[in-house]
């Protein structure tokens, strides 16, 4: 695998999200989306490229309180998310990274969960090749504002064109 997308979703959005992305890394590179209860420890990843995304929850990323709360909502978060997995992995990760959330459009809350998964990879080791990236939700559930699984997917291919020549497929 070329590159593997973790993502965490209650709602459905953020998976959406990063099955766009996939589709836009996708003719570049082979690419495998997971959701964060099915995927691999990261420091047991040999890939070119990892993205990381989840939905942004009381100013960063989701905490157990918060995801119970998403759950008693009607949301079916699972068990950990991004926050833990990442701090599962510990230091020494050298991995070529990239983060993204969903985030409420209205009302426009500060805070993003991408940029507080960006600074916990770099702080594992890892290198950062795009700047954090948020994509936009009506209210806290969603659905996804028009056009955002479009500007997803050509995120997706901006990565891979981020990317050494002999990453790609």
């Amino acid at each position: 695998m070329d590159a593997v997308i973790v993502y965490e979703s209650m709602w459905g959005n953020t998976k959406a999200v990063a099955e766009a992305i996939a589709a836009g890394l996708s003719p570049h590179l082979q690419v495998e989306a997971l959701e964060v209860g099915s995927a691999p420890s990261a420091s047991s990843l040999d890939v070119a490229l990892l993205v990381v995304g989840g939905p942004t929850h009381a100013f960063g990323m989701s905490r157990p309180q918060t995801r119970e709360d998403a759950a008693r909502r009607g949301g079916h978060p699972g068990g950990t998310g991004i926050r833990e997995w990442i701090e599962s992995a510990g230091d020494g990760l050298s991995l070529s990274v990239a983060a993204f959330d969903t985030h409420a459009r209205h009302p426009n809350l500060p805070g993003a969960a991408s940029k507080k998964a960006a600074k916990a990879l770099r702080r594992a080791g890892c290198t950062l090749v795009a700047q954090p990236e948020s994509f936009y939700v009506e209210g806290q559930e969603g659905p996804l504002l028009p056009g955002e699984l479009d500007r997803a997917r050509t995120w997706g291919e901006h990565l891979a064109g981020l990317l050494p020549e002999s990453s790609r497929v």
